[in-house]
């Protein structure tokens, strides 16, 4: 009998999930999250002023190991700020992977700067650091240290590698060639709470990396996201700029710069706190989830699990199946029988240079980020799903 690929692949999430129609990531709130949002309640300060907030940072520190961890409202603020910390500005550009959330690309234009788009790898689904040396070898020049677009006659400022659905990049090659293009490098770990790369915790590695904790994250504020630095008076700028800009002082109001309201209340930060005490758990499940599927689809042919590259660990945020190239036109087909049969899946988002407001974006050649685009599909990987631990 002739396979049927959509349909193999329903059977396998199914063994693994069960029959019950399920959302793609869904948070679990087991721990102390009532008790401490009570505990802000009763306090009366929910706003962006309260204990749970420089709690929420320091845990935060601790876990990751940076210096510094600055609370913010989203992950998209966290971009923009460090990016605005990093010296973009208008004019520059920016380079970002083509295959990544749009958050990535509109960080870079609200400093006004141009978004630079490459290519990818499929190991990793993020930044091709080999195809990326190569490619700014050929198009780009040094000028009094700085790295010039010659296409553009743009300034090169800054990469953003993103730690696509928790699986790290190739950091160490990357930041190679932020030293030998003289680029500051920012990770995108929005995905990557809990991901590590030789035992160090991604977002760690750059100038700054940034965390999203939106309701769909391994750990859940509601909203929010952090800034995440080793450079401490960066981090107390990061902190200055995103509360506003204003002066310490009992009772006057004194700003001293343009600064951003993108503080993150009290209340999100308690719900952080509660959902950080429960993240080594929500790891091992996750971990566990994944070595599931891969047994369940060890038959399937057609498509295999994408898995943390080596010498990593991946938080595993989204499982994440990879069609063959010869089945990526079944793409939609899978989507739809997985869709109906109440497992919700999705695609990889739309390259950024598809998009109208970047088609006329500097790019690199895409080939691998064009494939993957038609070829990526993410399955049910809540938490909570299969044969969790006790």
């Amino acid at each position: 009998m002739p396979s049927n690929l959509p349909q193999d692949i329903v059977l396998a999430i199914k063994s693994v999930v069960g029959d019950a129609p399920l959302a793609l990531h869904e948070p679990r709130f087991n721990g102390n999250e009532w008790t401490y949002l009570k505990e802000c309640l009763d306090s009366t300060f929910v706003s962006s002023v309260g204990k749970f907030v420089d709690r929420f940072e320091d845990d935060l520190a601790n876990f990751t190991g940076a210096r510094r961890a600055v609370a913010v409202v989203n992950g998209t603020a966290a971009l923009h700020v460090s990016l605005l910390l990093a010296g973009v500005k208008s004019g520059d550009e920016v380079l970002l992977p083509a295959l990544t959330f749009i958050a990535t690309a509109n960080a870079v234009a609200y400093c006004q700067a141009t978004p630079h788009f490459v290519d990818s790898e499929d190991r990793s689904l993020g930044m091709d650091a080999v195809a990326l040396r190569d490619y700014l070898s050929g198009t780009t020049e040094m000028r009094s240290g700085q790295c010039i677009n010659r296409g553009t006659g743009c300034v090169i400022r800054a990469m953003v590698p993103m730690h696509t659905f928790g699986h790290p990049v190739d950091i160490d090659a990357l930041l190679a060639i932020a030293y030998d293009f003289h680029l500051h490098l920012i990770e995108d770990a929005a995905e990557s709470l809990g991901s590590t790369v030789a035992g160090r915790h991604t977002g760690t590695f750059g100038l700054m990396g940034t965390l999203s904790f939106n309701g769909n994250k391994t750990i859940t504020t509601g909203g929010g996201g952090a800034i995440l630095t080793n450079d401490i008076e960066l981090g107390k700028r990061a902190k200055h700029i995103t509360t506003t800009a204003k002066l310490p002082h009992r009772w006057h109001f004194v700003h001293d710069e343009v600064g951003y309201n993108y503080r993150l209340p009290n209340l999100n930060a308690a719900l952080g706190c509660a959902q950080l005490e429960q993240l080594p758990d929500f790891l091992r499940n996750k971990r566990r989830l994944f070595e599931q599927y891969q047994a369940a689809f060890a038959e399937v042919h057609g498509v295999h699990l994408v898995a943390e590259p080596a010498g990593c660990r991946s938080n595993y945020w989204l499982q994440t199946l990879l069609l063959d190239e010869s089945h990526a036109d079944q793409r939609d087909a899978v989507l739809a029988a997985t869709n109906d049969a109440g497992l919700m899946t999705r695609p990889i988002w739309a390259l950024m240079n598809r998009l109208p407001m970047y088609a006329n974006a500097p790019k690199a050649p895409l080939p691998v980020a064009e494939s993957l685009e038609q070829r990526v599909i993410n399955i049910p990987s809540s938490s909570g799903l299969g044969s969790v631990a006790p």
